[in-house]
């Protein structure tokens, strides 16, 4: 008889599959990664990966707190079996139920048949809308301030509607003083065994990605994430436990005062973004004049972007950073360049707010995008646009590089105001 290998292999060789993490002595997690996903929610380009974070505790009684993608469920369950160690599973808690958090619910189900889900009442409406599962008899239905005691643990339930689904709840343990943030304080990329934030160096490789998360995924709910940072600054947090990115065990004021900026649409810097639209290179060549004209009147950290090659939501992000932003774009069909009108959409959409503006227009024969770009913002929330416009006629020339003078003074003054 032969041996043949498979991946049918047995249950005591599958235990030799888990991959996982303590966070504490009584927390292990049982998450993992996705590094080939292209584009998390099919729309947002994450060339690191992704992780999807999930967390056990470990008591008298047994919570998992909330499941993965379906994309990595086979490593989901091999850590969760091996974390339990032939334990029961006795509570799910249910934070968040986008697909990439509850896609194993039903598994679950199945695996642990005395293990009930923990919930509120929007959690199993839309429980019912994905699965159609009936969960009679093994329903825990949870509201504002409600604790489960697990031992020596006990949790208590915080609702957070609309950061950024309307169901979303955060989770608090009280012993280890651990906040199970769900989408709150994440990031895109894949961890590289490095799960705590005092093993990374979050200035140089996180925080681009956790601002780009911030602000295509929750950064239209500025206001309810304002009211959650309200209602959980009363509490002793030690410890965040997100559904995606690093674990924070410390320098916790560091990512509070990141998300109140972002939630209050105050930038995080006094710095600009020149963001252009060019079709044959003139208009790139006036963005890239007004950058090094920054540069040398000693602006730091300018940012220059191509708004038809660069992904929406990296200018989103650098909305988020910046407190200046430049727009530059040719007139078009006796409007904006549609990549630039794409863009003005995309922040109104996302709610974004109190920034200061310059503005460069192009045009061969009547340009009229700079009025129309004013108009657009003018159209948003405290959103100021400095003058001059800047008119170009085809290429710069002596005129409009005068004009184009005129607006990186007024750019200067207004940084240092």
């Amino acid at each position: 008889m032969y041996e043949i290998e498979t991946d049918l292999v047995s249950r005591e060789e599958k235990m030799n599959m888990y991959c996982t993490r303590k966070v504490t002595d009584g927390v292990i997690w049982v998450g993992g990664y996705d590094r080939r996903l292209a584009l998390f929610e099919n729309l947002f380009p994450i060339p690191r990966g992704v992780a999807y974070n999930s967390y056990l505790i470990l008591d008298e009684e047994t919570a998992l707190v909330d499941t993965v993608d379906s994309s990595i469920s086979r490593q989901f369950f091999e850590n969760v079996q091996h974390a339990l160690n032939g334990r029961p599973l006795d509570y799910l808690i249910v934070n968040h139920m986008e697909p990439d958090h509850c896609a194993n619910i039903d598994e679950l189900l199945l695996r642990y048949p005395d293990m009930k889900v923990v919930g509120n009442a929007k959690t199993f409406n839309i429980i019912k809308q994905f699965y159609g599962l009936d969960l009679e008899g093994r329903m825990v239905t949870v509201k504002e301030g409600d604790q489960l005691k697990l031992g020596s643990r006990t949790l208590s339930f915080y609702f957070a509607p609309m950061v950024h689904w309307p169901e979303v709840m955060v989770t608090y343990e009280e012993n280890e003083k651990i906040l199970f943030s769900a989408d709150a304080f994440g990031s895109f990329g894949a961890m590289n065994g490095n799960l705590f934030n005092d093993e990374v160096d979050f200035d140089g490789d996180w925080l681009e990605d956790a601002r780009r998360y911030y602000g295509n995924i929750v950064g239209k709910y500025g206001p309810q994430v304002q009211a959650a940072l309200k209602k959980l600054s009363g509490l002793d947090i030690q410890m965040i436990c997100p559904l995606h990115g690093p674990v924070w065990r410390s320098d916790l004021g560091y990512l509070l005062e990141k998300y109140d900026l972002w939630s209050r649409y105050e930038p995080e810097e006094r710095s600009v973004a020149i963001l252009y639209a060019s079709m044959y290179g003139n208009t790139e060549n006036a963005a890239n004049r007004l950058a090094n004209d920054l540069a040398e009147a000693g602006v730091k950290k300018i940012a220059v972007h191509d708004v038809s090659s660069t992904h929406v939501s990296i200018l989103i992000g650098e909305v988020f950073r910046c407190s200046h932003l430049v727009l530059a774009a040719p007139t078009y069909n006796n409007g904006i360049y549609p990549a630039m009108l794409n863009f003005l959409h995309d922040m109104k959409a996302l709610n974004l707010q109190n920034r200061t503006f310059g503005l460069i227009e192009n045009g061969s024969w009547g340009p009229v995008a700079g009025k129309q770009m004013k108009e657009f913002l003018e159209g948003m929330k405290d959103m100021r646009v400095l003058e001059p416009i800047v008119t170009v006629k085809s290429a710069l020339n002596e005129e409009s590089l005068g004009r184009l003078g005129s607006l990186k003074e007024a750019l200067v003054e207004s940084l240092a105001r």
